[in-house]
């Protein structure tokens, strides 16, 4: 793959993962092994609330080429099928569901030093189609997504957004929700490894002039435990401990609490994945 701009996807992707990513607030347990053979087997178990779910997936990598298939306790079949340079500068991504089988989608991404391309289309009698692009260098990079429905005859949205990334910092601004919305985001890293950092991220939605700001962090307490924690102005606290029992084996600690609230009680979450 070249070394061109990220993928419109990825736009504001480094904030995101680092405010929202492993929070949770339910009982979760996920065991992988995985064999020299380039085959993957994930088990996970989750139990929200009274109700608990499950799934097996199983993922196979030859030379070029992903297979992974899973399958819930709800009798669901998910399988995705990604090709890289299946044409030059490509990767092919087809998934399909069963039985739900007008949930598949085919997309195809293209990567060049100076541009990024992305086409999805869904894989049923009344398509819709998603296209994205961008251009720039790895340094900064303007963006543009746009989805349309075949059977209406309309787009269904329409996003617009610009990065910039430097070797310490993370900058993004997304104009989305057909314009309706505004998100601007900054991740600062704050050792040369990069395992500590900050961020902030404010959304306003002009349709109800409501804005939203999340502010977070994380830092690693040694080598083996990593803390992070955010805060939005709606009151919304959110902290996680992950402390790597054995090598390869995270223990994830995660709690919710609304400090505008503090009458109710706080939601725990606790995630356990083994990766031997």
């Amino acid at each position: 793959m070249s070394k061109g701009p990220v993928l419109f996807a990825d736009i504001g992707k480094k904030a995101k993962d680092l405010l929202t990513k492993d929070y949770n607030s339910d009982q979760r347990l996920s065991v992988s092994t995985f064999s020299d053979a380039g085959v993957a087997l994930t088990s996970t178990a989750v139990k929200k609330g009274g109700l608990s779910t499950g799934d097996v997936a199983a993922l196979y990598m030859y030379r070029n080429t992903i297979f992974d298939v899973k399958i819930d306790t709800e009798s669901n079949i998910s399988t995705t099928l990604t090709f890289t340079d299946f044409l030059p500068s490509t990767k092919t991504i087809a998934s399909i569901k069963f039985p739900d089988y007008n949930s598949g989608k085919l997309e195809v991404q293209y990567f060049h030093d100076r541009a990024s391309f992305t086409t999805a289309v869904a894989l049923n009698q009344s398509p819709a189609i998603d296209v994205t692009a961008t251009i720039g260098t790895p340094t900064i990079a303007f963006g543009a997504e746009a989805g349309y429905d075949a059977t209406l005859g309309s787009f269904t949205k329409y996003t617009a957004g610009i990065s910039v990334t430097k070797p310490d910092s993370y900058a993004s601004l997304i104009l989305g929700d057909k314009g309706d919305s505004l998100r601007a985001s900054y991740v600062h890293h704050l050792d040369l490894l990069k395992k500590s950092a900050v961020a902030g991220e404010i959304t306003r939605r002009f349709s109800t002039n409501e804005n939203t700001l999340t502010i977070g962090g994380s830092f690693p307490v040694d080598q083996l435990t990593l803390v992070k924690a955010k805060l939005n102005n709606h009151g919304k606290l959110g902290a996680l401990v992950q402390h790597e029992v054995i090598p390869k084996s995270v223990l994830t600690i995660s709690s919710e609490v609304d400090t505008k609230a503090l009458d109710k009680s706080p939601r725990f979450g606790l995630a356990i994945a083994l990766k031997p």
